[in-house]
């Protein structure tokens, strides 16, 4: 990893933890105020220079119940590629319902801690992905995660 991209990944890293306990709020995008997943990968990147600033369609709360359009991981494929190796400052999502719906940011390596937002507990670190608040199913069973890099 070059100076740059470890400069670009730590400001990603440092932006995210910025946004911890801030509330969730629906489609919400101000610090402070509140946001929810996907609008916090959205001003993170982008107030890091990365990305320019996105227009998110409205969405409802719970539009990946009832369809199977890939409307997330779409837009995180825009800008990033998947990867298998995640590092801080990658993109995580996760299946839920009929889609991957919901996604944080890597924030350290291995198994990853992560930055997401949901309901209703706001924006969080959690130390260990494999504990964040969607990572199984009702049914006990592990949802179906994958990792997106921007560099």
């Amino acid at each position: 990893m070059d100076a740059k991209e470890q400069s670009q990944r730590a400001s990603v890293v440092a932006e995210a933890r910025s946004w911890v306990g801030c509330p969730y709020h629906h489609f919400g995008r101000i610090k402070g105020v509140g946001a929810d997943c996907a609008t916090l990968l959205a001003e993170t990147y982008a107030r890091s220079g990365l990305i320019p600033l996105l227009v998110i369609p409205e969405y409802s709360p719970q539009w990946f119940m009832h369809q199977s359009e890939e409307l997330y991981m779409d837009l995180v494929l825009r800008h990033a590629r998947p990867t298998d190796a995640p590092l801080p400052g990658d993109v995580v999502l996760w299946k839920v319902g009929r889609c991957f719906a919901h996604g944080g940011i890597v924030v350290e390596p291995g198994w990853p801690a992560i930055i997401h937002a949901y309901k209703p507990a706001g924006i969080v670190l959690e130390a260990n992905g494999t504990d964040a608040a969607l990572a199984q199913h009702k049914s006990g069973k592990p949802r179906e995660v994958r990792f997106f890099t921007l560099w």
